[in-house]
């Protein structure tokens, strides 16, 4: 079992995690659910994918130091944010044009907090197991932290963690392609950066994505054997959205892993 750490009273946690997090509107948010979702069901969904990662990252914060924060988008939503999440979260604004300086921002604004190590996490994989969160942050702790990644199925990544600001580990990225993973470790390598590789996970931000997800909530004895986060949140939106499926605009199939 993993300890939390002493540190002196009032100090940062030795490690911060920001979601990377878009505010929840129709038409703008989890475009790529839309169909089998409505864009109204889509940006639901979104909020308590939200939701269930910040509950994830303090029950992760229970066994090692970790900060949650959410990195926003776009500029002036932070009174969505401050409606649906706890109202003593962190917020720090990165609306910018390019991903990369998007997540360039909020490593650097984590790391100026005074924090010893910065990771930035998607938004798209409320089962992440809480097992990969408490790993990255205690090979961040190591002497050489390095670089911590966790790969997407999809070839790019839902966790990056650092202990020094690089600005080269997001640039020439070919982001929302399956490159991104590879080249991210390239700019390692480059460099010269140690690097600890997490297991692999999925990001739920296509129907493929929506049917494992539905799939692993509803088995929730094995998704527990799996050390799968519960995501209460999301398990009682998919259930408001399967109870009123027409309105939903939901595609069944699609759901239950045949788009």
């Amino acid at each position: 079992m993993l300890l939390r750490r002493r540190r002196d009273h009032g100090a940062p946690a030795a490690c911060a995690m920001a979601v990377m997090g878009k505010a929840s509107t129709p038409g703008r948010t989890k475009t790529r659910l839309v169909p089998p979702l409505s864009a109204e069901s889509a940006a639901h969904l979104n909020t308590a994918f939200l939701q269930d990662i910040i509950g994830n990252l303090r029950r992760a914060g229970r066994e090692i130091e970790i900060a949650p924060y959410v990195a926003f988008g776009p500029a002036g939503s932070e009174a969505f944010f401050r409606a649906c999440l706890p109202a003593t979260l962190p917020l720090i604004e990165c609306s910018l044009p390019h991903f990369g300086d998007c997540l360039d921002r909020a490593i650097t604004r984590l790391l100026q907090q005074g924090h010893a190590a910065a990771c930035v996490l998607n938004a798209d994989s409320p089962t992440l197991p809480t097992r990969l969160l408490v790993q990255a942050a205690r090979a961040l702790a190591q002497p050489r932290g390095g670089v911590v990644i966790g790969p997407s199925t999809d070839g790019g990544y839902y966790l990056l963690g650092v202990t020094h600001a690089h600005r080269r580990l997001f640039e020439e990225i070919d982001w929302s392609t399956a490159r991104v993973f590879d080249q991210t470790l390239q700019r390692v390598a480059e460099l010269g950066l140690s690097v600890t590789i997490l297991e692999s996970w999925y990001d739920v931000d296509d129907a493929a994505g929506l049917g494992r997800l539905q799939a692993d909530l509803a088995d929730a004895q094995g998704a527990a054997a799996a050390g799968l986060y519960a995501a209460p949140a999301t398990r009682a939106a998919l259930a408001r959205l399967m109870r009123h499926p027409q309105s939903a605009a939901i595609a069944s199939g699609a759901l239950h892993g045949h788009p």
